[in-house]
C-alpha cells in the first residue's frame, strides 16, 4: 500500500522504512548543556534486516522532491581513513553490571550541518523505493530512512564492530561486521548482560567510513555507495548530532524553585527531535544511554536500573541507564534537573523487606508457561517478580515541593501499586521513578517505562486527585507500554483502559467496601458522561472517531512508512474523546461479561499479549470468545466497530444505557446539592429597608456636595 505523505496537512508522517530494516538496539552517549540548551553526542544504531526487504527497483522509484536533481543532494564523505585507534578509549573497567561508557568523544567543531536548516518541506514520498541519482552513474542503492526532526546531524559513519577486542567469542564470523551484529542480537535472554556489554563496547569501536546523508523536515536519509539492499547496508552506524533549543521533543525550562531543567514531552512527535530513530511502533528495540551533565543535576530516564552518578572531571557526572524489554522508541524519556529525592519520613519494616526482595538475580528466573513476545528477560516468567506486589520506587521533585510530596504522594504509592497488582498481576517493569515536573507541563501525567511524570497540581487538596492520577499512570504500565497499539490512531487501547482501570485501582487502594466502591465509580461515570456530552458538542465530528483508519488500521506502505491522522492538529492534544468513549466501551463490556469474569479475562489477556503490539480486534476477539452465548446478543467485533469505534458522537448503546439507568445514591446527592444552589442563585435578592435608606441618604449628601462646588 502506498501512502502519500504530506506534512502540510494536519497529519503526522512516520517516515522510517521499517519493512526493510529494523533497529534492534540503541546506544546513546550524550552531553546536556544548559547554557546553550543543547543535547549533543552520538547514537549508535544496531540493525537487523526484515524478511520483506527487496532490491530497490526503478519501476516503483520515487520522484525527487524538486524538479531538478539538486533536490537529491547528499553530503559527500571524506575519503575513508580507518584510524589506528578508536575515537574513544576502551575501558577495561566496563562490567556487566553497569555497562559504563567511558570517555567523551572530541566535538566536531567544523560547524558543518547536513541538516540544511530543514528549509524544504517533505512531500511526495509515496513508496518504499527511493531512487536518487547522486552522481554514481545512475546506480540504485538502498536508502535508510530514519525519523528525524529539529536535529543538526553532523556526521554519519559505519562502525567497525570487528575491531572490538574479544568480539569473536560471540560470533562464528569475526570478520563479517553485519554477521557479528546479527549474532550479537540473537543471543538468548539469559545472556543479556553479556549482550549489552558487547553493544556498549561495539559502540566505542572506530569508524570505518563515512556514509552519505541528507535530511528533510521529517527524516534523515542515509546510504552507502554500493549497498543495494538492506542486507548489504551496514548493520551498525554511528550518528553524531545535536538537538536544537526549539526542538519539539524537548522542553527547556525552569523548575518550581527557579533552577534550569529539561525534559522530553513525548508528543506529538515523540522522540525524533531528541535522537534519529524509527518511530513506528513496530520498531521495538532495547537501549542503553550514558548522559553527562553538571554534577549539580540529577538525570532520570526510562531504565531498569536505579542509576547513580559516576564522577568525571571536576564538576561533571555521568549517569547510565538501560532497558532489556524491547519497546517502541516513542516510549523513551529523559529528565535532567536539580531534583531532590523525597524519602518517607518513617520507613516501616515491611518497606525494608520489599526493598530487599525487589531485585531478583538472573538465577531467580524460572520459565513458567509460554510468552508470545520476542525473547527478553521477562518478569512474567520470574517467580519472585510475579509475587511482588510493590515494586521499588523513588520520588523526585524540586526541593520546594518536598513537604507536599511527603504528605500527599509518598503514602499513596504502595497502596496504588499493590492495588494494581491485585487486579492485573505481575508488574511488567521492575521499578518506578516518579517525578513532579515543572509547572509548564501541559498534562496531569505521563507514563514511560520505569518513570512517571506527574503535574504539581496533583499535589493540591486532598489525596483524591493525586491517587486517581497515579493509578491512571500505573495502569499504563500494562496498557500503553507492556501492551502497545500497533497503530497510533487507536489511542483508546491505552487511554481508555487506563481511565477504566484507574477507578478500579483507586477503590482497592482506599480499601472501600464493595457498595462504596460501586457508588464512587457510578459518580465518576456520571461526571464523565456529562464531559463526553460536552466534548462531542464542541469538537469536529471527524475527531470523535476512535478508529479513524477503519479497515486500513495498521496498514503501512511497502516501506513501513505511514501517516497519523490529525497527529499535528493542536486541537487533538486537548481532546478527551479517546479516554471517555474507550472508558465507556470497556465499562459496557465488563457489565455484559460480569465484573469477576471480566477482570479474570483481563489478567488472561495481559498474560497472552504483554510485550506485544495489538489492534482493537485482538482484544475484542479474545474477549468475545470468553462471553457466554446467552450474554452476547448482537455483540460482535463488527458491531462494536460500528457502534463504538468507527462513528462520531455518543454511541447508541451508551445512550440507551444512560437513559435507562437510575443515578446512584452519591450522584443523586450531588445533583440535589447542585440543584439547591442553582435555585438559591436564581432568587431575586430584596434589599433590606434599612440598606435602602442608607443608600438614599448617601446619595442626597453627595448631591449637595456636588452643588456646593
Amino acid at each position: 500500500m502506498d501512502i502519500k505523505l504530506d506534512p502540510s496537512r494536519d497529519d503526522l508522517p512516520l517516515m522510517a522504512n521499517t519493512s526493510h530494516i529494523l533497529v534492534k538496539h540503541y546506544v546513546l552517549d550524550l552531553d546536556v548543556d544548559f547554557e546553550s540548551q543543547i543535547i549533543e553526542g552520538t547514537i549508535v544504531l544496531f540493525f537487523e534486516t526484515g524478511n520483506r526487504f527487496k532490491k530497490w527497483s526503478s519501476s516503483t522509484e520515487v520522484a525527487c522532491r524538486s524538479e531538478s536533481n539538486e533536490a537529491c543532494r547528499f553530503r559527500m564523505p571524506e575519503p575513508c581513513q580507518i584510524p589506528v585507534t578508536s575515537t574513544k578509549t576502551f575501558s577495561s573497567k566496563i562490567g556487566y553490571d553497569d555497562f559504563v561508557i567511558c570517555g567523551k568523544g572530541g566535538k566536531d567543531t567544523s560547524g558543518k550541518d547536513g541538516n540544511h536548516d530543514n528549509q524544504e518541506q517533505a512531500s511526495g514520498i509515496s513508496s518504499s523505493k527511493y531512487c536518487c541519482d547522486t552522481g554514481n552513474h545512475g546506480s540504485e542503492e538502498f536508502l535508510l530512512v530514519l525519523d528525524c526532526c529539529d536535529l543538526s546531524v553532523l556526521k554519519v559513519e559505519e562502525v567497525d564492530v570487528a575491531a572490538v577486542p574479544g568480539i569473536e567469542k560471540f560470533t562464528r564470523s569475526p570478520k563479517l561486521r553485519n554477521q557479528i551484529v546479527h549474532e550479537l542480537a540473537a543471543l538468548p535472554a539469559d545472556r543479556w548482560r553479556e549482550q549489552f556489554d558487547s553493544y556498549a563496547r561495539c559502540s566505542q569501536a572506530p569508524g570505518c567510513g563515512e556514509l552519505l546523508f541528507d535530511t528533510d523536515p521529517w527524516s534523515l536519509q542515509i546510504r552507502k555507495t554500493g549497498a543495494q539492499t538492506a542486507a548489504d547496508f551496514p548493520h551498525a552506524i554511528r550518528i553524531r548530532y545535536r538537538t536544537k533549543p526549539q526542538g519539539r521533543s524537548v522542553t527547556w525550562t525552569s523548575d518550581q524553585s527557579g533552577r534550569p531543567c529539561v525534559y522530553t514531552v513525548g508528543s506529538p512527535i515523540n522522540n525524533r527531535a531528541l535522537f534519529p530513530c524509527q518511530e513506528p511502533p513496530v520498531a521495538m528495540s532495547t537501549w542503553q544511554a550514558t548522559v553527562r551533565a553538571a554534577a549539580s543535576f540529577v538525570v532520570l530516564m526510562s531504565g531498569e536500573n536505579s542509576a547513580k552518578p559516576t564522577q568525571l572531571r571536576e564538576g561533571y557526572s555521568s549517569w547510565h541507564y538501560y532497558v532489556t524489554m524491547p519497546m517502541p522508541a516513542s516510549t523513551f524519556t529523559i529528565a535532567v534537573g536539580s531534583w531532590t529525592e523525597m524519602k518517607p519520613e518513617i520507613c516501616s519494616p515491611s518497606d525494608l523487606a520489599i526493598e530487599r526482595s525487589s531485585s531478583p538475580s538472573e538465577a531467580d528466573f524460572r520459565y513458567v508457561g509460554f510468552c508470545g513476545h520476542m525473547e527478553y528477560p521477562c518478569r512474567f516468567q520470574n517467580a519472585s517478580a510475579t509475587a511482588q506486589k510493590i515494586i521499588p520506587h523513588r520520588v523526585f521533585a524540586p526541593v520546594c515541593l518536598e513537604r507536599a510530596c511527603q504528605e500527599t504522594l509518598l503514602p499513596l504509592i504502595p497502596p496504588c501499586l499493590s492495588a494494581a497488582h491485585s487486579v492485573l498481576g505481575t508488574h511488567p517493569f521492575s521499578r518506578l521513578d516518579i517525578l513532579i515536573v515543572p509547572a509548564n507541563f501541559s498534562s496531569l501525567g505521563m507514563a514511560s517505562p520505569h518513570i512517571i511524570f506527574l503535574s504539581q497540581s496533583t499535589l493540591t487538596g486532598m489525596s483524591q486527585l493525586c491517587g486517581t492520577r497515579l493509578c491512571h499512570e500505573i495502569a499504563h504500565s500494562w496498557f500503553g507500554l507492556a501492551i502497545g497499539a500497533r497503530d497510533w490512531t487507536e489511542e483508546w487501547l491505552s487511554e481508555g483502559f487506563a481511565t477504566h482501570l484507574e477507578d478500579v485501582f483507586w477503590a482497592k487502594a482506599q480499601q472501600l467496601a464493595p457498595h462504596e466502591a460501586q457508588e464512587q465509580q457510578e459518580l465518576r461515570a456520571c461526571l464523565r458522561w456529562h464531559r463526553l456530552q460536552d466534548e462531542v458538542q464542541n469538537s469536529p465530528e471527524e475527531m470523535q472517531v476512535l478508529r479513524p483508519n477503519k479497515e486500513k488500521t495498521g496498514h503501512v506502505s511497502d516501506s513501513g512508512s505511514s501517516v497519523i491522522r490529525h497527529g499535528l492538529n493542536p486541537e487533538k492534544v486537548f481532546m478527551q474523546v479517546h479516554y471517555l468513549k474507550g472508558y465507556f466501551l470497556l465499562r459496557f463490556l465488563a457489565k455484559r461479561l460480569g465484573e469477576d469474569t471480566y477482570f479474570s479475562f483481563l489478567r488472561k489477556f495481559v498474560h497472552s499479549f504483554h510485550g506485544q503490539l495489538i489492534l482493537s480486534q485482538d482484544f475484542l476477539q479474545m474477549l468475545l470468545e470468553n462471553i457466554p452465548e446467552e450474554k452476547r446478543p448482537e455483540l460482535s467485533v463488527g458491531n462494536i466497530f460500528r457502534d463504538w469505534l468507527e462513528s462520531s458522537g455518543i454511541p447508541q448503546p451508551l445512550q440507551r444505557e444512560r437513559q435507562a439507568r437510575a443515578e446512584c445514591g452519591l450522584a443523586q446527592q450531588v445533583s440535589a446539592e447542585v440543584a439547591k444552589w442553582v435555585r438559591v442563585n436564581r432568587r431575586p435578592r430584596k434589599r433590606k429597608r434599612k440598606d435602602r435608606e442608607v443608600f438614599e441618604k448617601q446619595h442626597r449628601i453627595s448631591g449637595r456636595t456636588e452643588k456646593s462646588r
